[in-house]
């Protein structure tokens, strides 16, 4: 332990680590930059931070207070000690809804303070798209705007008072009227009046420098308001007292389409006259789809509010009458406004990837230019851009003159690092020539710091060198920022990674196959450290469950990057063998939701089957990786020996489960499943062919296959009803195809010496990183189903896991072989099945409400539009929920998961099953949800297929009786 650590144990009542893991986490906000810690804080208070502040000034260390580390200019990393205010300092401490205040802590997600607002019809006005994980202290720090600052301003309109607890330890109350200033302060001012009065550029979204003209006479010397956008580098904040506003009781939102960016630049301007709540823009570049849109090539997106709903489309339908448009389009529905609204605030994640799907980056991210002369200056960039051979979609806060963009720097190369430089430093002298900020909303940081001469002089920027020196004379806040900056192109994050390709199983064809450039698609936006989740979004669970930054996916990715970092200077030193990385993976669910919710895409499943592939390459692995990740295996032989009532009964014996799980890794709190008495094969083998329409085969997954049989026996019986024929897959490896009627195969001698097999997705070795092995199954798999491949026969996936697995892992895994991508083209969900292949068959129709949660992998993988589609054909009405069931295959069998598991199923699928109408279906098309259903609540989810075979006409003689299952 080092003396630093030692003596902040001492007088530190919150969190002291110095750890590898803690150290890692705060490596990097969601900047270009890069800068490793010491140690990380966590305080409970503000005597804990002054102790804090204490023993870093004794040893020389600095200090970087730090929120939800989505600061885009590195101002939230540093090489001291990292405050981290999240884990404790989060607390909305009071709100008077008569004086519409509210006092709350620098760790407050500011979600959580608009939920609290929300019943008294007020709101926190700036609203960043990073709103459901930002905090206050953070926005305070960068005076953080938003998509509503055409209406209520930067974060410094509503800030009152501020309590701040200096370098040197004095604790102020900063506000009006020179309250709380630190000696020195308005001496400075009062020397210097005339040239902070004529210093300043005169615009909405001025963030850069220190705000020292608030504190002129005229500007009633508001201490608090300077202190905003001050980039924790003047004192730490502990608490702050802010104001409210008024929320409109009905919102529309009215979507402006034009020919082109510029276009819509040159019109946000002429619609403030309106008073609309927002003027937001975006190209066609970042829209993954225009259907929902109208014409046009960019869009304006404007909000208005009234006490009703037919005022707030009166006062938006005006707008678009005033507007000159290609098109437009007037939402009312809060459910459509929201989908709308997600497609803006996801461009931060988006427009890091350009149109081909090469890399973009943050750095000139919120220029800002008087609202009238975007659009020429819009036009300046672009042929900025073009002078420089690089590409940007610029969108944004176009009502305040804020552009955000990502532009494709080569920041990996010294020649790229150069022009980074050279373009960075000309777009400076664009931005001053028309009159703008380097900064309209997320800071300096080092990102522009260096260049704040070329937008206020050098005077100007040597007066905030004389403030920064009177609040902190030590230089121990967060140094390198703002005044005395590090050079922008140093401490990127992309010089420790390594230049050439590292050596990984699965292809990673959207990254070029390099695992470095993967790691790299997290840029820190953290949409998966969102407390609550809404609609179908799934990721992140574990942190949900946890709230830990390592289990969230950024966290993760973080711990990835460190360990490709190894030697270059990083925390993280012993590669793919580390236990860190392996413990921050843990718990991973694999649920895929990040491969969808995520921005940028980041497939955090993906990256732990690989990293558990290299940690375990020949070394022991956990006993769960053998009981579980090759239950395929199992399972085979059970069925082979006519094991399955053995294997209930002993099952069924309390002392000979707990032995069975101790010595299999599975978690002592977990029922061991019932495996069927008759597999669906075998019932498949007694049956009479039906169906003369299109040949579809059946896939019999392993949990369709041992488990639930009478999944698969419903699907044949709805797949048939709707006119298809139906087969399975070969047993054996055929030289020709089958023939006939699709169940018979013409056999040689070499054939039968092969033997029967099974063909499997190789889902359980890949979620446990067996991918050797998982690589072995699905080329047997691929020689299995090689004469179904010669046909244009598609494949029908029951268990959405198995699905999934079949249209990503297995091409990605086996890239090399044409015939993985060929069978992951032919794979279709039975909702998919029915609706492309009979689309002129009706389902029953039942007309009962539905409950339950839709599969995490189907929801990133396969999408789910086909089932609710076919359910509401069906007359099944209701949402499903999202998040996910919290077993996820494996993981929830594995010991140590029990509380994490039923933690994520506590989140949304318990809750609505417990609130759902007595007369409700229970839908769960995953295995693992039904079972977490069956385990943790003693209900029977239903498979879709299950409920439609209910509803048709008497069943077929080879049929179960309802509500029977095979293996029960």
């Amino acid at each position: 332990m080092t003396d630093l650590e030692a003596d902040l144990r001492k007088v530190v009542r919150g969190e002291v680590a110095f750890d590898v893991t803690s150290r890692a986490l705060v490596t990097m906000d969601a900047s270009n930059y890069r800068r490793v810690p010491l140690g990380v804080v966590a305080p409970r208070d503000a005597d804990d931070v002054a102790a804090v502040l204490e023993v870093c000034r004794a040893h020389g260390v600095p200090v970087v207070p730090r929120g939800g580390g989505t600061s885009i200019a590195g101002q939230a990393t540093g090489t001291g000690v990292v405050l981290d205010f999240t884990r404790h300092m989060n607390r909305l401490v009071s709100l008077d809804p008569e004086a519409r205040t509210a006092v709350v802590q620098p760790g407050l997600v500011l979600d959580r303070l608009q939920d609290a607002a929300a019943p008294h019809g007020l709101r926190f006005g700036p609203d960043p798209s990073t709103h459901s994980r930002c905090t206050l202290g953070g926005m305070i720090g960068n005076n953080s705007c938003g998509s509503h600052s055409v209406a209520w301003g930067t974060t410094a309109d509503s800030v009152s008072e501020l309590d701040v607890v200096t370098a040197r330890g004095e604790r102020l109350r900063l506000g009006q009227g020179w309250a709380g200033a630190p000696a020195g302060l308005r001496e400075l001012v009062d020397g210097e009046l005339a040239r902070l009065r004529t210093g300043f550029p005169e615009l909405p979204r001025r963030i850069s420098g220190y705000a020292l003209d608030a504190l002129l006479p005229e500007n009633r010397a508001d201490v608090a308001r300077a202190f905003c956008g001050s980039e924790g580098t003047l004192g730490v904040l502990t608490e702050a007292v802010v104001r409210l506003v008024e929320a409109p009781h009905a919102t529309a939102l009215a979507v402006l389409g034009y020919a082109g960016e510029g276009a819509a630049a040159e019109a946000a301007a002429g619609l403030l006259t309106h008073r609309p709540l927002t003027v937001e823009g975006m190209a066609a570049d970042l829209v993954p789809s225009a259907a929902s849109l109208p014409r046009g090539g960019a869009w304006l997106f404007v909000e208005t509010g009234g006490a009703t709903a037919a005022e707030a489309r009166a006062r938006a339908e005006r707008i678009v009458r005033a507007a000159d448009v290609l098109d437009a389009l007037v939402v009312t529905d809060p459910a459509g406004q929201r989908a709308l609204w997600r497609i803006r605030e996801d461009a931060s994640g988006t427009a890091t990837r350009m149109p081909d799907g090469s890399e973009a980056w943050p750095g000139w991210e919120d220029c800002a230019v008087p609202p009238h002369r975007l659009g020429a200056y819009l036009r300046d960039f672009r042929e900025l851009l073009g002078a420089h051979g690089l590409r940007g979609t610029p969108y944004g806060h176009f009502g305040d003159g804020c552009i955000h963009v990502r532009i494709d720097f080569d920041l990996l190369t010294e020649a790229g690092v150069g022009r980074f430089r050279r373009f960075s430093e000309e777009l400076a002298d664009l931005v001053a020539a028309h009159g703008g900020s380097l900064s309209g909303e997320h800071g300096d940081g080092q990102a522009r710091a260096e260049l704040l001469p070329r937008m206020y002089g050098a005077e100007l920027v040597a007066l905030f060198e004389r403030a920064k020196t009177v609040w902190d004379p030590d230089d121990l806040l967060n140094p390198g920022m703002l005044v005395r900056p590090a050079p922008l192109d140093t401490n990127l994050r992309f010089s420790v990674l390594p230049r050439k390709p590292v050596d990984v199983a699965f292809g990673y064809p959207a990254d070029g196959g390099d695992f470095s450039a993967a790691v790299r698609r997290c840029v820190g936006v953290a949409k998966c450290r969102t407390t609550s989740v809404t609609g179908p979004a799934v990721m992140c669970p574990s942190f949900r469950a946890t709230g830990e930054e390592e289990h969230s996916t950024r966290g993760r990715a973080r711990l990835l990057h460190e360990m490709l970092a190894g030697e270059s200077g990083g925390p993280v030193t012993d590669g793919w063998r580390s236990t860190e990385v392996r413990d921050a993976l843990d718990l991973c669910l694999s649920c895929k939701g990040c491969r969808t919710d995520c921005p940028v895409g980041v497939d955090m499943a993906t990256y732990k089957a690989e990293f558990l592939h290299h940690h375990y390459a020949g070394r022991r692995r956990p006993a769960s990786h053998h009981s579980m990740g090759r239950l395929p295996e199992w399972l085979r032989w059970v069925d082979r020996l006519r094991l399955a009532p053995l294997v209930n009964s002993l099952a069924s014996v309390r002392p000979l489960a707990a032995v069975a799980k101790r010595l299999g890794g599975i978690a002592a709190e977990r029922p061991i499943p019932r495996v069927a008495a008759r597999t669906f094969s075998r019932w498949w083998d007694g049956r009479t062919a039906r169906g003369t329409g299109d040949l579809v085969v059946l896939w019999p997954d392993t949990f369709t296959e041992h488990f639930s049989p009478g999944v698969g026996q419903a699907a044949v019986r709805v797949l048939e009803a709707a006119g298809l024929r139906v087969a399975l897959p070969p047993t054996v490896r055929l030289e020709k195809a089958p023939v006939g009627d699709g169940r018979t195969v013409a056999l040689d001698p070499v054939s039968l010496l092969r033997g029967r097999g099974r063909v499997c997705c190789g889902l359980t070795y890949v979620s446990t990183g067996q991918l050797d092995r998982a690589r072995t199954v699905l080329r047997r798999t691929l020689d299995l189903m090689g004469p179904v491949l010669e046909t244009s026969a598609p494949v029908v996936v029951l268990e959405p896991s198995c699905a999934a697995a079949l249209r990503s892992d297995l091409p990605e895994l086996l890239h090399d072989d044409p015939r993985a991508a060929l069978l992951a083209s032919r794979v279709l969900t039975f909702a998919e099945a029915l609706e492309r292949l009979a689309p002129g068959w009706r389902p029953p129709v039942l007309n009962r409400p539905v409950v339950g949660q839709t599969h995490c992998h189907q929801h990133a993988v396969l999408g789910d539009a086909p089932d609710r589609r076919l359910r509401e054909a069906a007359g099944l009405t209701g949402e499903l929920t999202g998040g996910c069931c919290g077993l996820a295959g494996n993981f929830g069998f594995e010991k140590g998961h029990f509380e994490v598991s039923r933690s994520c199923a506590e989140e949304q699928l318990l809750p609505s099953v417990r609130e759902a109408p007595e007369d409700a279906v229970l839908l769960a098309d995953g295995f693992s949800c039904r079972t977490q259903l069956e385990q943790l609540a003693g209900l029977r989810g239903r498979h879709l297929a299950e409920v439609l075979a209910d509803g048709l006409p008497d069943a077929l003689p080879d049929a179960l009786p309802e509500g029977t299952d095979p293996g029960r």
